[in-house]
């Protein structure tokens, strides 16, 4: 981007996420308005913890409107941006490189919202220290048990902590994690986990595919979403099987009418007979319809390993770049 064009792209590195900002807009606005998670504490120059390296670009301090020379550093809560930057600032995570720390975490609330999906809202102590990133997961650490892996359904910047938990009764591991939800006064969590997630919000449209309960990974990123400034056109398609697995369809039916530029398109098979195979092959179909620009889109995905690798073959065909599509199956269950 010229110089002399307003407002300014900033890129962050190491971990290379960027954001936008103008010229009268300091820069630590402007990255938590594109989402980015800068630490910081008291805005006005003086605690330091926003501070970073200018690498490349021409910046300006607010206190004494007097020029940033390159090399030098700045507290982004006092600068603004007067070209292109690049700044360097290790607090800023990419996706992938928080380190998965253990916490205790207390059941705040639990509720079926379906007749096997239950809502969990769980709370942390320690909440200011856990960063993540929208759209990364957790696991349940119970005693003599492997841990039990659950997309994150709210955003980062929420206090509390939402699950979706799939618990059919002839489900004995999930029922185990419900059990302990309901009667532990604490739980143990690992978190954060996954590659396949939002550190900005994205500069291009997006194409949010679920199946099941894969729901709860896209609602997560639904809801960091719209608490930025993003304004690309997005689209979620959820596919279930049956009606009443879609368990809460009211809430992406009121993302549509509340939300301009998001669309959200149930996929339902209604077949008894329907095993697995055929809903994923209707889901992926009702995706290749949906007329996008493929060259011009990022695609999350969230589903079964076969879900995943079929949409992912057939989008990377239609002209769909690889790096523009993203899901944890690639990093969890890798082919070969």
């Amino acid at each position: 981007m010229s110089d002399t064009v307003v407002p300014y792209r900033v890129t962050l590195s190491p971990a290379d996420v960027s954001f936008t900002s103008g010229p009268d807009e300091d820069l630590l606005s402007a990255a938590a308005a594109a989402g980015i998670a800068v630490p910081a504490a008291c805005r006005n120059g003086v605690c330091e913890i926003c501070e970073a390296r200018l690498v490349v670009g021409r910046a300006v301090n607010t206190r004494n409107q007097q020029e940033v020379a390159p090399g030098a550093r700045l507290m982004m809560c006092r600068s603004q941006a007067r070209a292109t930057l690049e700044l360097e600032i290790p607090a800023v995570m990419s996706p992938g490189q928080n380190p998965a720390k253990i916490f205790e975490a207390r059941v705040v609330a639990i509720e079926a919202i379906s007749h096997d999906v239950h809502r969990v809202e769980l709370s942390l102590p320690r909440r200011r220290e856990l960063k993540f990133h929208a759209g990364q997961y957790l696991a349940i650490l119970l005693p003599e048990s492997e841990p039990s892996y659950f997309s994150i359904a709210s955003s980062p910047l929420a206090e509390n902590i939402e699950l979706h938990v799939q618990a059919s009764p002839e489900w004995e591991s999930a029922q185990r994690i419900i059990d302990a939800l309901r009667t532990e006064s604490s739980i143990k969590l690992e978190l954060p986990h996954g590659k396949a997630c939002l550190a900005a919000a994205p500069d291009r449209p997006v194409l949010m595919v679920a199946a099941g309960t894969g729901f709860a990974q896209m609602k997560g990123m639904v809801d960091y979403l719209r608490e930025t400034r993003f304004d690309q056109p997005t689209t979620l398609f959820w596919g279930v099987r049956r009606q009443a697995d879609m368990y809460l369809r009211s809430l992406a039916e009121q993302w549509q009418q509340q939300w301009l530029g998001f669309r959200f398109v149930p996929v339902v098979g209604d077949d008894e007979d329907n095993d697995w195979a055929g809903h994923h092959e209707q889901l992926v179909q009702a995706v290749l319809n949906s007329g996008a620009d493929w060259q011009n889109v990022e695609v999350h995905a969230s589903g079964s390993p076969a879900m995943v690798y079929t949409l992912m073959d057939e989008l990377l065909a239609a002209g769909l770049p690889q790096p523009a599509f993203f899901s944890d199956v690639l990093e969890y269950a890798p082919r070969g």
